[in-house]
């Protein structure tokens, strides 16, 4: 059985028309599935769920999700190495142990971010300027880079991070412009998976570094480290190839002209004929969309914000993306390792390890959600599971643990295990993928590489400050820490309700259009777009006749 013939047992999205397993849309249908219109005959058949193009094309622009994962995952566990601290931390006299200060491990965890929140905002006028593929590989290479500077270096703690830094700029940018080209290129009913299969992989690149970590960390030499970096090397390599055996997104190519080569990829993306209707009527889309944007002029950098409802849209992702970061997810990320020691754990690597499986695992439900119950309810319902998991981990934390001698509190330390693994439930089925998904659908094609940059780089920056002062935040009030990501999801629940949209199964067209239009983000779910009202009322006129 196919992948598009799997695929196609699942709930088929609104709007959408119904699929079978025998359904062959890669071949041109008989003339029963022909309709005229305007003079012009349109094939009308059924269109499949995901073709193996369009699962091949998720699968490794993907990757750039998989290296942003893999860059977050290993740094936890290498704090806690003996031969990484002996070579990098500080040396304490009077108890003869090594340790790394609040400073130099905000540092050396944090300056990846630095790098990533730079590298998102100088992607996008690269982006638009040399297209999606090329830039995927160059920022590929950056990442490279910075490995090497690295896993070169014996005894100097800034070199480490230095390294990250600019390794960071390649993940920051590849966060930015691997979303965009995706949503640019998948087709809708899949749009939101496919995007979402960004926030999959860095699940899985997070796990996988823990992995590795726990094979590696009983050596006492350089290999229980250089090896985790070492094999970092691999998926920059794989996604720099293997993205420029991918078409350009068709969305970038419609806007220089190359209007042939959209229709050729969507077509081999959709496995439809050249003259389905659904191409066509995408197609006219973007031309209606681009001459627009080409009767308003040339955009200046500050349209961003004077556009047509962009000040809302702009700083709606913005918000989106640092509440994403504000949930509290990547404090447990970064300082899991740390966080579980302090309950009494011997070897806190197997917890990561669960963790990690936890947060790859549930993504993968994450991807069907998106899809089928749509992104505002979903959004809603987790940042609600998530306020109640760290309300409940801050107060047994604080008023029950034991932090002194937590082994005598064994409860305690189980409960705080088994709400971090509920949060990272829900975590990873709402806002860790969706998020994504929706800011990469959130902006028109005018000003959408420059809004995901300012939008992905808000993100790196919140990581940033939650990574370089966690440490501090801890030492002052403990697990008290808790309460403010706890706040922090119940207000991403507000302003989910308050302010975003419904785009399940919508073109990015229409998705403008409904922002443009005002339409009430409560309301949303039943909006129709106009050009399907029209279509409606041609289809009922020539039954008629």
């Amino acid at each position: 059985m196919t992948v598009s013939q799997i695929l196609s047992k699942f709930k088929q999205p609104a709007g959408q028309a119904e699929h079978t397993e025998n359904s062959s849309p890669s071949t041109p249908s008989g003339s029963a599935s022909l309709k005229e219109k305007n003079g012009e005959q349109y094939d009308d058949s059924p269109v499949a769920y995901l073709t193996w193009r369009s699962f091949i094309l998720g699968l490794i622009a993907s990757m750039g999700g998989f290296i942003f994962g893999y860059s977050t995952g290993q740094i936890s566990g290498f704090e806690t190495m003996g031969d990484f601290k002996l070579r990098f931390a500080q040396y304490n006299e009077a108890t003869h142990t090594y340790y790394f200060s609040n400073v130099r491990s905000g540092l050396i965890v944090g300056l990846l971010s630095i790098g990533t929140m730079i590298g998102a905002l100088i992607a996008a006028p690269l982006a638009d300027r040399f297209g999606r593929k090329l830039s995927i590989t160059l920022w590929c290479i950056i990442h490279i880079v910075g490995i090497i500077v690295q896993i070169s270096t014996d005894t100097k703690w800034y070199q480490v991070a230095v390294g990250r830094l600019v390794a960071g700029l390649g993940v920051g940018a590849l966060s930015s412009v691997v979303p965009m080209f995706q949503s640019e290129s998948a087709p809708r009913h899949v749009r939101g998976a496919m995007v979402s299969a960004f926030q999959l992989f860095v699940a899985l690149g997070i796990f996988i570094a823990y992995c590795i970590n726990y094979g590696t960390e009983s050596m006492q030499s350089t290999a229980s480290w250089r090896i985790t970096m070492g094999i970092g090397f691999v998926w920059p390599l794989i996604l720099g190839i293997g993205i420029m055996f991918l078409p350009e997104s068709p969305r970038f190519a419609y806007r220089l002209g190359r209007i042939d080569e959209a229709r050729r990829t969507m077509t081999k993306l959709y496995g439809v004929p050249e003259n389905h209707r659904l191409v066509a009527e995408e197609l006219e889309d973007m031309k209606k969309k681009l001459e627009e944007e080409r009767a308003a002029g040339q955009a200046a950098w500050y349209e961003i914000f004077t556009g047509p409802r962009m000040f809302y849209r702009t700083v709606l992702g913005i918000v989106l993306q640092s509440l994403q970061q504000l949930t509290g997810a990547n404090f447990i990320f970064y300082y899991g390792n740390t966080i579980f020691t302090s309950t009494g754990l011997d070897n806190s690597y197997v917890t990561q390890m669960i963790l990690g499986g936890v947060n790859f695992g549930v993504t993968i439900i994450g991807l069907y959600i998106v899809e089928h119950y749509g992104r505002r309810k979903s959004l809603i319902a987790g940042a609600l599971w998530m306020f109640v998991c760290f309300m409940i981990f801050a107060t047994v934390g604080h008023y029950s643990l034991d932090r002194n001698d937590p082994p005598k509190t064994p409860k305690a330390g189980t409960t705080l295990i088994v709400f971090t693994c509920f949060f990272i439930v829900g975590f990873a089925t709402t806002w860790g993928p969706i998020v994504w998904a929706i800011v990469g659908e959130l902006y028109p094609a005018r000003y959408r590489a420059t809004c995901m940059g300012i939008a992905t780089a808000s993100n790196w920056t919140w990581n940033f400050l939650i990574s370089f002062f966690t440490p501090f935040i801890s030492s002052a009030i403990d697990f008290q820490y808790g309460y403010v990501f706890a706040a922090c999801s119940f207000t991403a629940a507000l302003v989910v309700y308050f302010f975003v949209c419904e785009t399940q199964g919508r073109t990015l067209e229409e998705v403008d259009t409904m922002y443009v239009e005002h339409v009430k983000p409560w309301k949303s779910s039943t909006w129709v777009a106009p050009a399907h009202l029209r279509r409606s009322e041609e289809e009922a006129q020539e039954a008629a006749a």
